[in-house]
């Protein structure tokens, strides 16, 4: 896999909220809101300088200096596919998990003291290192989950 200096950003429109997050795990940028009017989201991107995903011809066909990718695909697998082709999206290992899946806010690391009685006992007391998403609170750790998740993403990914 090889490293990107400038990683795009992205607004995804509703229908896309599953790819949202996969390619926050990805450790991409991706405004994304499932109550958003497609309108809002062309003019996100036109201001923030975003990559349009959408699975609507009409957001697509728009006259705004903005780049739209028509996402192709309904399984997540086969949107995330076609994204990283389309984008010639690089997949860095150190950026993935960076940010919150649920809010696309960077994480911070964290001691185990700030996550006390935050996460099940278990897991404070057999991890080590934290994760914690500054504007939602949520609590991230490098557990089995994180291991099935890189082995689907490698397997959606060819490798």
């Amino acid at each position: 896999m090889r490293a990107q200096t400038a990683a795009p950003t992205f607004a995804a429109d509703v229908m896309l909220g599953k790819l949202a997050r996969v390619l926050r795990m990805l450790g991409y940028d991706v405004a994304y809101r499932s109550d958003a009017p497609d309108k809002a989201v062309r003019l996100l991107a036109l201001r923030e300088g975003r990559v349009v995903l959408t699975r609507d011809r009409e957001v697509a066909a728009t006259c705004l200096p903005i780049r739209v990718v028509l996402v192709e695909g309904d399984r997540v697998t086969d949107q995330l596919r076609h994204v990283v082709r389309a984008l010639d999206l690089a997949i860095d290992e150190g950026r993935l998990f960076t940010r919150c899946i649920l809010c696309n806010e960077p994480v911070a690391e964290v001691s185990p003291d700030e996550v006390r009685g935050l996460v099940p006992p278990y897991v404070h007391r057999t991890q080590t290192r934290f994760a914690r998403c500054p504007s939602c609170g949520r609590v991230y750790w490098a557990a089995t989950h994180v291991e099935r998740a890189r082995e689907w993403l490698r397997s959606a990914l060819g490798g």
